[in-house]
């Protein structure tokens, strides 16, 4: 969040953010609720400073004998007492609001982040991998129609079971998907990062600290009652990404100077709500409402972050280098930021299959398998995440960073799309041999039950 000092002083460049980001906040209200707080704060003062001045000299005047005057000193000290404590009460009401609405405001886009409305102004900064590309098949099978006729995907029972949105990935699909995420923890240890198994369910004031929380709870899975319904603090949620409990594990803590930087690393299922787009989106594994992921999250000193962030996009690339699979990079535009970012940058993977508008010269599509984003402050002042660079000094806020390293369906998707052969089998891609047994292709398993037709890779 927004400090309320540099909202009060820099309110040309908080509205600058609200434009930019598309966000509907009234600014002017905030500035008002701070207003009136800090003029009832100073009325407070001044009242109490009365208050202290008037009881001091009661037992002076009673001492004096003057009982007259000692007695309306008494009933002066109790009208203080009641105005005051009705200005505090008042200014309670206020900071809770304050408080409230400074949760609303967006974090300020870093002024070297390009200008633009939305997705389509999004700037791409280069391309990794098209120099030296694979033989691919004519026609390149999609990803959910060939992992139906593999057997390693099975869209209709997922279905059956949970509803839509959700797949069972079977045989190779399932041993494809562990092989990715212990391949993703090898490559990110070796990168200094410590593994951490978080819970799965978050309560309400975690995601309030990463700002998912007042603005998105549409999105996400709630353990009990209705998203309708108002929610507090004690609340548990499915969380949709493990940012939410990596970042607050050090929520309301003061970190010291020599544990900084520090770098965790996640793997979790994660649940979203989100219904997908019209098309292709709908169809396959591209955006499902349960989905694994590796995630990275880093705490740094504030002069250190800028440099952490270029670190960071190039660690999350490292998985992709590995795989072979080409991909791009792309700088966020004001307009497509997000929330809680000051700067964020998308990879994206190139994923041959389906002939999007969109896609690349080569055709295919892009899919986004991780956003890099560094937070500034933001998540630490909502979180309360403070380092204290010497002992003697002021504790200050951390900085925030995190990335996807990366998201396995989609990975799976370039998988089975880019190292598709033209028998329709699937070469497992050299990094992910020695996870899945030395395994060197992917052909299949027989269809069961009486619904199998007889037309699969081994029947």
């Amino acid at each position: 969040m927004l400090s309320r000092q540099f909202v009060r002083e820099n309110p040309d460049a908080v509205r600058a953010a609200l434009e930019t980001k598309g966000v509907d906040v009234d600014l002017d209200r905030i500035l008002e609720i701070d207003e009136e707080w800090r003029s009832l704060k100073s009325e407070g003062d001044d009242l109490r400073h009365e208050r202290n001045e008037v009881s001091s000299k009661i037992g002076q005047l009673k001492g004096e004998g003057k009982e007259e005057e000692a007695q309306e000193a008494i009933e002066r000290s109790s009208e203080l007492k009641e105005e005051l404590q009705a200005i505090e009460s008042r200014a309670d009401e206020l900071e809770a609001e304050l408080e409230t609405a400074l949760l609303t405001l967006p974090q300020l886009p870093d002024d070297s982040v390009p200008v633009g409305e939305d997705e389509s102004e999004n700037v791409e900064r280069r391309r990794e991998g098209f120099d030296d590309l694979r033989d691919l098949p004519d026609e390149v099978i999609p990803h959910y129609d060939l992992g139906e006729a593999l057997e390693i995907l099975d869209f209709d029972r997922g279905a059956k079971v949970s509803g839509g949105g959700f797949y069972f990935a079977k045989g190779d699909g399932a041993r494809l998907e562990h092989a990715l995420i212990q391949f993703m923890l090898d490559v990110h240890r070796e990168q200094e990062y410590v593994e951490v198994f978080p819970p799965l369910p978050v309560n309400s004031a975690s995601m309030r600290g990463t700002g998912q929380f007042p603005k998105f709870t549409e999105d996400a899975y709630r353990l009990e009652g209705s998203n309708d319904e108002p929610y507090d603090d004690d609340d548990l949620w499915l969380l949709p990404t493990a940012e939410v409990p990596v970042t607050n594990l050090h929520r309301e803590e003061i970190l010291l100077d020599d544990d900084l930087p520090l770098k965790y690393q996640a793997y979790s299922p994660n649940f979203r709500q989100e219904a997908g787009e019209h098309g292709t989106e709908t169809r396959g594994i591209v955006r499902v409402h349960q989905f694994n992921k590796v995630e990275l999250v880093n705490f740094v000193r504030p002069d250190e972050s800028d440099e952490r962030f270029e670190g960071l996009l190039a660690e999350a690339e490292s998985v992709l280098d590995r795989l072979g699979l080409p991909y791009r990079i792309l700088e966020m535009c004001t307009g497509d930021l997000g929330f809680t970012q000051a700067k964020k940058y998308d990879i994206e993977v190139w994923a041959p299959g389906d002939d999007m508008e969109d896609g690349p010269d080569e055709g295919g599509r892009w899919l986004e398998v991780s956003s890099v984003s560094n937070f500034r402050d933001f998540q630490a002042r909502r979180a309360g995440i403070q380092y204290r660079p010497e002992q003697h000094e002021s504790a200050e806020y951390v900085h925030t960073l995190n990335g996807s390293g990366v998201a396995v369906p989609r990975v799976v998707v370039a998988i089975l799309e880019y190292y598709q052969n033209d028998d329709g089998t699937v070469t497992v891609p050299e990094a992910l041999r020695p996870y899945m047994g030395g395994q060197e292709l992917i052909e299949g398993h027989a269809a069961v039950g009486e619904s199998a037709v007889g037309d699969g890779p081994n029947n």
